[in-house]
């Protein structure tokens, strides 16, 4: 017991100080930012960046209708986007771009900037805590629709902490260039960034829901080289060819990438609606969940409609008392997804774990019968 509470110290203090530490990076970036753009245009791209990021969140946890993650994972895959991984390519982005810009001149060093060196460095940045995720938590990185979430989030992050970039240079040339910028950037493609780093994030779903090696290798790799070459086309077209091949790209490669995520996205439910069907079937053929119930959970429709008719019934509290309840359930068959995958790292006693999982939705499963 001691040991476990020591061990839990140690986390804790290290969460504590790798948050300090990207809060830092976040000052240093904005500070440099502020020093570039000046306090006026700063303030004006700052406002302009965050007040839309409310809303694309909402809609990215949407997404994860079956087993809701861990609010802390959440805010970490954010933050690193938003604070470490911009300040740690916009240092490699100008320094790289300058040394070229100095060898080759100002037109080359941005070309090489845009083009090679911020799909690169960007996408590697962002990668990295979808890689510690994968690696390091693999009770909460279950199959693809983690992975788009996990993805999303962190480049929501980024492209707010670089968005502040864009739009406080553009404040500095006018109203016109800023116009230009905000529906480029704000509404012509606010989900570019989560496109590509979901390539990565799919990669890496993937990876987690085979059994088969070359897969699980594969996969993951070929996703950050998608997202990279996304990335570089993306900017390439504007930033070689001009604004007419750059509305080109986005029609004819942009706009379809983003309707085969959402098409993804929706097998990708449709499996996760499977395994809950298939790993709570026990609990419904010994008694524990009625026809209605089993079939509820299993849907997504089912899922919305049971939490609206708490909603509506019950109020608040029935609502809050079903969502548990769809949570728990979920975590359950979850749980016995990844243990039939030999996916259990940490755990010592399988059964054990099951029972409690098993007596907490009990427990709930009473409180929503009983209202």
């Amino acid at each position: 017991m001691q040991r476990q509470r020591s061990t839990g110290m140690v986390k804790i203090a290290a969460g504590i100080v790798c948050a300090l530490i990207a809060l830092l990076f976040g000052l240093l970036l904005l500070l440099l930012i502020g020093y570039e753009t000046g306090p006026v245009a700063f303030l004006i791209g700052m406002v302009s960046a965050t007040i839309p990021v409310p809303l694309y969140v909402i809609l990215v946890l949407w997404i994860d209708r079956y087993e809701s993650e861990p609010a802390w994972m959440l805010a970490t895959a954010f933050f690193w986007g938003a604070l470490v991984a911009t300040f740690v390519a916009y240092l490699i982005n100008s320094t790289g771009g300058a040394i070229v810009s100095a060898l080759a001149g100002p037109a080359a060093g941005n070309t090489f900037a845009l083009v090679i060196s911020a799909p690169i460095v960007e996408e590697c940045c962002k990668a990295t805590i979808l890689f510690i995720f994968f690696f390091f938590k693999k009770d909460e990185f279950d199959g693809v629709i983690d992975g788009i979430v996990y993805a999303a989030l962190v480049a929501l992050g980024f492209a707010m902490t670089e968005n502040v970039l864009y739009y406080g240079k553009a404040a500095v040339h006018g109203g016109a260039d800023l116009t230009v910028t905000l529906f480029v950037r704000g509404f012509l493609a606010p989900f570019s960034h989560p496109l590509f780093t979901s390539m990565t994030g799919i990669g890496l779903g993937l990876a987690r829901q085979t059994r088969n090696l070359a897969v699980k290798l594969i996969t993951p790799v070929l996703g950050l080289l998608m997202a990279i070459f996304m990335h570089s086309i993306w900017n390439g077209s504007g930033a070689i060819f001009g604004g007419g091949v750059f509305l080109l790209t986005y029609i004819v490669i942009m706009v379809p990438a983003f309707v085969i995520l959402l098409v993804v996205i929706g097998i990708a439910l449709y499996r996760e609606g499977q395994l809950v069907r298939k790993f709570l079937l026990c609990d419904l053929e010994r008694g524990m969940l009625t026809r209605q119930e089993y079939d509820q959970l299993g849907s997504i429709f089912g899922r919305m409609g049971s939490s609206f008719n708490a909603l509506t019934q019950t109020g608040m509290k029935g609502w809050r008392t079903r969502m548990r309840f769809n949570q728990m359930a979920s975590e359950l068959a979850f749980y016995r997804c990844r243990v039939s995958r030999g996916i259990y790292s940490g755990v010592t006693n399988l059964n054990e774990v099951e029972n409690e999982y098993i007596q907490a939705l009990s427990s709930l499963l009473r409180e929503v019968r009983g209202h």
